[in-house]
């Protein structure tokens, strides 16, 4: 379960046994939602966001950092994930404090 961004207390994981469509995993603390990337001609065009069993989705504003994030980094967590599961390379953290 590689992390894949620190932001603002947000953490950003894939699960190691993943699934199309691309998707990443946000958790703070004991909460956790997972947004799926829409994808149409290279740009991310949606973000749907589901409930991780046994999880609260994020709070409102952790959701909207989270969102902010990923539409900022979409591309950067495409290229992660093809790295990872694609590729089979080893990913490392980025640890970002600046809020976008």
């Amino acid at each position: 379960m590689p992390t894949i961004f620190s932001y603002i207390g947000l953490i950003f994981k894939f699960f190691s046994d993943e699934h199309y469509p691309i998707h990443v995993h946000v958790i703070q603390g004991e909460y956790e939602s997972i947004y799926d990337l829409v994808i149409v001609d290279n740009k991310l065009v949606e973000l749907k966001k589901r409930k991780k069993r046994g999880k609260e989705h994020l709070p409102k504003a952790d959701a909207k950092n989270a969102e902010e994030f990923i539409y900022a980094y979409y591309q950067k967590i495409i290229d992660k994930w093809t790295d990872y599961f694609v590729r089979n390379i080893a990913i490392k953290p980025i640890t970002i404090t600046k809020k976008i």
